[in-house]
């Protein structure tokens, strides 16, 4: 196994904290939320064999700077810290993998910097135009997506820390066999969120995005006039889809092909959000495929 590496880097006003492994053509890993660097611990060791795999702590999470003002939390300074990061690791175009929030944002660089990226692989991280026209016109997506809510309300920080932490455990590893491994995962998540003005800077992403479900009293979503031409993806792009997310529903996909010409969807019907934990062979083996496509 490569060795894993502790960094830091100073970027966008900012301190992120990352892993690393190996060394080679970037590959660069963007997790979500409740989440940090450690989601990728197999994808560090697998690709880190023949590639500089690096994941790090979000804005907000674990180790990284936690501003607490929800300002600092805007999709447009998001991007600037992965720019600045990518570019002091490398100076060639590199490889962009993402899940949930971090997906967002990957979504956003592919947009802002396509000249930048090799390869985009997305994992359960809808494109903003599905999220927002499922959030606008569809029930069951509303439904789904009603956790959001909590997730906003100043409230949040103390529901979600009650117990030990009880409700992000019990979402996050929900399905996990009992065994060292999950013990060892809980204690790290348990230390992760516990880190000063992390759980509040994590709960920021969702209290600085205008993409939330409606309510009586507030339109969320639907106060939003998206035209897909501002959303056009032109980076080769790589879809894993765990079909089982109860938050991200399977509609969300459709139409994909409109904002992102030429995308490739590998579906994984048995899987959930967290497709990563459940299918990690799968998972690197499409990305393996899919950036190596077409190389001698």
């Amino acid at each position: 196994m490569p060795e894993l590496k502790t960094g830091y880097a100073e970027v966008n006003g900012v301190r992120l904290h990352y892993k690393s492994a190996g060394k080679g053509r970037l590959v660069l890993f963007l997790h979500g939320f409740p989440e940090f660097w450690r989601c990728w611990e197999k994808q560090l060791e697998h690709f880190g064999g023949d590639h500089l795999a690096v994941a790090p702590d979000m804005r907000g999470f674990n180790l990284s700077s936690c501003p607490p003002d929800v300002r600092e939390y805007r999709a447009k300074g998001l991007i600037e810290d992965i720019r600045q990061l990518a570019a002091s690791l490398t100076t060639e175009k590199f490889v962009l993998v993402a899940h949930d929030w971090g997906g967002a944002i990957a979504w956003g660089f592919a947009m802002a910097h396509p000249h930048l990226l090799s390869h985009l692989v997305i994992i359960n991280s809808p494109h903003p135009i599905g999220f927002w026209r499922e959030l606008v016109n569809n029930p069951a997506q509303q439904k789904a997506s009603d956790y959001m809510l909590l997730l906003r309300d100043p409230k949040a920080e103390r529901v979600l820390s009650e117990n030990g932490f009880e409700r992000l455990l019990k979402m996050r590893f929900a399905g996990r066999a009992e065994g060292p491994a999950l013990e060892a995962d809980r204690k790290a998540y348990l230390e992760a969120w516990s880190q000063p003005g992390a759980l509040t800077g994590s709960l920021n992403y969702y209290r600085a995005s205008p993409l939330y479900p409606p309510t009586a009293s507030d339109a969320g979503a639907a106060k939003l006039t998206l035209d897909p031409k501002d959303f056009m993806v032109r980076v080769p792009t790589l879809v894993i889809w765990g079909e089982k997310d109860k938050a991200l529903l399977p509609s969300i996909l459709d139409g994909i092909e409109e904002v992102v010409p030429g995308v490739e969807v590998v579906r994984v019907p048995d899987a959930t959000h967290w497709v990563m934990d459940e299918k990690p062979d799968l998972v690197n083996a499409e990305i393996r495929r899919f950036i190596e496509k077409g190389q001698a």
